[in-house]
């Protein structure tokens, strides 16, 4: 997730940006954290950081101070539905490479779906968050089955439990992880089964690839 973000999307795009920006915060909180029990560790690290403005030193900026904006209602519960998810998926291919693969994830109208809406909004995607947390080369989010699923797909039952606002809002959801292999070329840019041919990068990256050239 991080390494795609970070390696294969354009220098500003907000995926990259966003992913930066909760780099930068983790390690703020993290050596923030430690600092009580090794200064000199802390006062190195925050001293060689390069985006930071202040010299004061790590003691001297006060304690961990999160922002509130990163406290989401649902944020959590989707992503770690997600999670579950990709846990079948990935228990199904039993140590496959997983980008060799596409998902079809299915979740009856509900709760569970309108997460999982919120991590990606179009019904087929490579480059949604919820293909990345995936980590296959393509997700496809359904409300009901497939009339036609290949042979050679594997198809996972699981439940997940959503628990919002303290327990006032709880439901158990069922869904079903269909993991078949994909049938696109490897793109030798992003690594991801999404191009048209081994030798052609895939739409996302010749977009990214064009939009570099644009901006020298």
């Amino acid at each position: 997730l991080v390494s795609c973000r970070l390696y294969c999307e354009e220098a500003k795009d907000p995926k990259r940006r966003s992913c930066q920006t909760v780099l930068a915060e983790a390690l703020d909180i993290v050596v923030r954290s430690f600092a009580p029990i090794l200064p000199h560790l802390a006062e190195e690290v925050f001293q060689y950081i390069p985006y930071k403005k202040d010299s004061e030193g790590v003691f001297r900026t006060g304690w961990i101070n999160a922002s509130s904006a990163w406290k989401k209602p649902g944020i959590e519960e989707a992503i770690e539905g997600a999670c579950a998810m990709r846990d079948s998926f990935l228990g199904s291919i039993s140590g496959k490479n997983a980008l060799e693969y596409e998902v079809i994830i299915v979740i009856e109208p509900g709760l569970l779906f309108e997460l999982m809406e919120a991590l990606q909004a179009e019904e087929t995607s490579s480059v949604s968050q919820l293909n990345e947390i995936m980590m296959a080369s393509q997700t496809t989010l359904l409300s009901e089955l497939p009339k036609e699923t290949p042979s050679d797909a594997n198809i996972v039952k699981g439940t997940f439990l959503i628990n919002l606002e303290g327990g006032d809002i709880c439901e158990q959801s069922s869904y079903k992880v269909i993991a078949q292999p994909i049938a696109k070329a490897k793109c030798p840019r992003c690594r991801r089964y999404t191009a048209e041919s081994s030798s052609t990068p895939c739409p996302r990256c010749l977009q990214v690839l064009a939009a570099g050239k644009g901006s020298t």
